[in-house]
């Protein structure tokens, strides 16, 4: 048996410290780092998934808004989205964040009320309790009329209600001409 040069011992062992991988104390500032980082992120990351919530309930809105005006020129009839807990019957109190219902006014003259056999086009479930999306005058009931307009204006309010994150709100207004419009703001406190 040979014994090995002392230059060649030292070169394995190097080589062998060299592979060992993290000391403890290494990874113990790498998950404080780790930590540090979340931390900090952590209060963007839920603003932007508020805002992306915040816009997809208003980009559902206005989907159905939109719809209920291609309708209404497309059947030549009145057709309205109303606030809607069952999906079947519009409702006369609470919000819009209980659902609504698009659905064709097909009453002879047309009365802006849903009686029964009347067609509901779409239905959309209930939002989050969490948000809160009312409508700035008390408006339960909006219609599109034939040639496209709506019968009045009109501004919808979401925001999230609990727990409150910045202040952000989408502002949904609807014009005479029925075309839907999304504003993003930041109110501060949701009403």
């Amino acid at each position: 048996m040979k014994l090995e040069s002392a230059p060649r011992r030292i070169r394995i062992r190097r080589a062998l410290m060299d592979g060992r991988g993290f000391t403890l104390i290494e990874l113990m500032v790498t998950v404080a780092l780790i930590a540090i980082m979340t931390v900090l992120a952590a209060p963007s990351f839920d603003s932007a998934l508020l805002s992306n919530r915040l816009a997809g309930f208003a980009n559902s809105f206005v989907a159905s808004a939109q719809l209920a005006r291609s309708e209404a020129i497309k059947r030549n009839r009145p057709v309205h989205i109303c606030r809607s807990s069952d999906g079947a019957t519009c409702a006369a109190s609470g919000t819009w964040q209980q659902g609504w219902i698009v659905w064709s006014d097909e009453s002879q003259p047309p009365n802006g009320a849903l009686d029964a056999g009347e067609p509901v086009i779409q239905v959309q479930q209930a939002i989050s309790a969490d948000y809160h999306f009312t409508s700035s005058g008390g408006k339960y009931n909006l219609a599109f009329q034939p040639t496209g307009g709506g019968s009045d204006t009109e501004t919808l309010i979401l925001c999230r209600a609990s727990p409150s994150a910045g202040g952000q709100e989408r502002k949904i207004y609807i014009d005479v001409t029925g075309r839907p419009a999304v504003t993003p703001t930041k109110n501060g406190v949701c009403p």
